[in-house]
């Protein structure tokens, strides 16, 4: 394993510091958006641009990154052309990733083709990320590891800050759960489930969600890697939320895609109505160590240095989180349910039709 230098704690950001970005990129996790429906980003300065390089764990100062990310947009610009015969400008084409980046946040002509670019790179990237994981020789075990250590480093720095934290638990999902879940889910395959991985964070109060949320989001794992349709928020209603906030409430009209709805609740159809939290999942990047690239098959080092591994993530206030374990919105009451819906299925199979057999009747049998 590399040694890696110790995480430095920046500081909590307050709402009233929060720029149009900012909570664009925390609307887009709350509502499990994806930003291949967005048609601009609104980076103001270099520093951000980089920033968000870093945090896909892509090194610039790395010749072998620079490579690598010049590839990405040779080939997103590539894909354009032959599918679309899309017409793009010679300074965007020969633009750096940051470049790209501040020309996507502009106007005209330009920030089109740069959004257009960066969009069909996200995904590019997100396959790359994949293919680079299937030929690694690493299991599981270790490949999760390599992501709990990265979870840690991020949120012990956290705590050592003295960020607003009461409760941080991590862990991977057992064999007997995974075997429920499947179960529970009509689409009963190991790559419908996301929470292998799960993170669940309490903090003191609900002010503190936004910020701890965009902190995870700019040191853990960037925005636009949050899957799609995978996010819950039964904490508060967020454009409300941002009109009771004289700062955030300016942010509003212009926030971009179909307007928020009332809550996202999600589709777990186990969780209580009165159950709350935020909930999404996100694939984690994580840079691969050296040595594991040393022995995958030859070619791998064109896929980059990065594989993304999707973790589930919980964060709700210490209220909340009380009020959750009363009543039918208790973990053991959610199990509990679902562990029925499942040993129904298994024993009738599916369908309002169905009626328990007689007692007798199964006793003769």
């Amino acid at each position: 394993m590399t040694s890696r230098p110790p995480t430095l704690v920046a500081p909590l950001r307050v709402i009233d510091d929060f720029s149009f970005h900012d909570i664009q990129a925390l609307r887009l996790i709350l509502r499990g958006g994806s930003v291949i429906d967005w048609h601009r980003l609104d980076l103001a300065r270099v520093e951000e641009a980089e920033a968000l390089i870093r945090n896909h764990e892509i090194d610039l100062s790395r010749e072998a990154d620079r490579a690598f990310s010049q590839r990405m947009i040779a080939e997103s610009i590539g894909y354009l052309r032959r599918q679309f015969n899309f017409k793009i400008p010679k300074s965007v084409e020969q633009a750096t990733l940051p470049e790209l980046l501040l020309m996507a946040s502009g106007k005209g002509h330009r920030q089109l083709c740069a959004c257009t670019i960066l969009k069909t790179l996200t995904i590019i990237n997100h396959m790359t990320c994949r293919e680079l994981l299937f030929r690694l020789p690493v299991s599981d075990r270790d490949l999760f590891h390599l992501v709990e250590e990265k979870v840690y480093r991020v949120v012990g720095a956290m705590l050592s800050g003295g960020f607003p934290i009461t409760e941080f638990v991590g862990g991977r999902k057992n064999l007997d759960s995974t075997y429920t879940k499947l179960l529970s889910k009509a689409t009963s395959t190991a790559s419908n489930l996301y929470d292998k991985l799960r993170f669940r964070i309490v903090v003191r109060t609900k002010d503190d969600i936004l910020p701890m949320l965009l902190y995870l989001s700019e040191h853990l794992f960037p925005f636009n890697t949050v899957i799609t349709g995978e996010s819950t928020n039964t904490l508060f209603h967020f454009r409300s939320y941002c009109l009771s906030h004289p700062h955030l409430a300016n942010f509003v009209p212009r926030f971009q895609g179909a307007p928020d709805e009332e809550m996202n609740p999600g589709d777990n159809r186990f969780s209580a109505k009165t159950y709350r939290v935020v909930h999404f999942v996100a694939d984690v990047p994580v840079r691969v160590p050296e040595h594991l690239m040393e022995i995958a098959p030859p070619g791998s080092e064109l896929l980059g240095p990065v594989v993304q591994v999707p973790c589930e993530f919980q964060m709700l206030d210490a209220d909340t989180d009380a009020a959750n374990e009363r009543g039918e919105a208790s973990h053991d009451a959610y199990k509990q349910r679902q562990k029925e819906a499942v040993f129904r299925r298994l024993r009738l199979g599916a369908g309002p039709d169905r009626a328990e057999p007689d007692e007798d009747e199964e006793e003769s049998d």
